[in-house]
């Protein structure tokens, strides 16, 4: 057990575990082109926006008049060539409202849905670590008479009586 925490500890284990995690977060945060056609682009698009009078459906899934009329104004956009896929989304967010996104912004107030969870994660497995630790060194310890005598309290037994310990 030792020699194993031992590896653990020497700094090439965690030189490899550093450069791994740079490598993933590399590929992770490369993004993709887009979409490459205007209809791939319209399609993008419309799966970002939610319907306005549909309950849970996106804009690209609803068959909603208010849904046809976000895709028409998404494709005439798209068509002219002159908005960005989050200028037109601004756009839409401006006519129809802050509910009309289906992922919220990670700005603003809009990060506390992102950041949120993560920081109760982080709280929750540091909490734990705390508690495991505390167990663990107090696991060793021997039991006093006052333990002994909450014990016996407990099961109904005298606490003087020498058997019962």
């Amino acid at each position: 057990m030792k020699k194993t925490m031992k590896i653990l500890k020497s700094w090439p284990v965690w030189m490899f575990m550093g450069v791994l995690v740079v490598a993933l977060l590399a590929v992770g945060a490369s993004k993709s082109e887009g979409p490459r056609t205007q209809e791939e682009r319209i399609d993008s698009i419309s799966r970002r926006i939610a319907c306005p009078t549909c309950d849970g459906e996106s804009v690209y899934v609803s068959q909603a008049s208010a849904s046809q009329a976000i895709r028409n104004e998404i494709a005439r956009q798209v068509a002219q060539g002159q908005s960005s896929d989050n200028e037109i989304v601004g756009f839409i967010q401006d006519r129809f409202g802050g509910q009309v996104l289906l992922v919220p912004k990670a700005t603003g107030l809009d990060a506390l849905v992102w950041a949120l969870p993560v920081a109760v994660f982080i709280c929750s497995v540091a909490g734990l670590a705390v508690a495991f630790r505390r167990w663990k060194r107090e696991q060793g310890k021997d039991p006093t008479d006052e333990d002994r005598a909450i014990v016996a309290a407990l099961l109904g037994e005298d606490p003087t009586d020498e058997e019962n310990i």
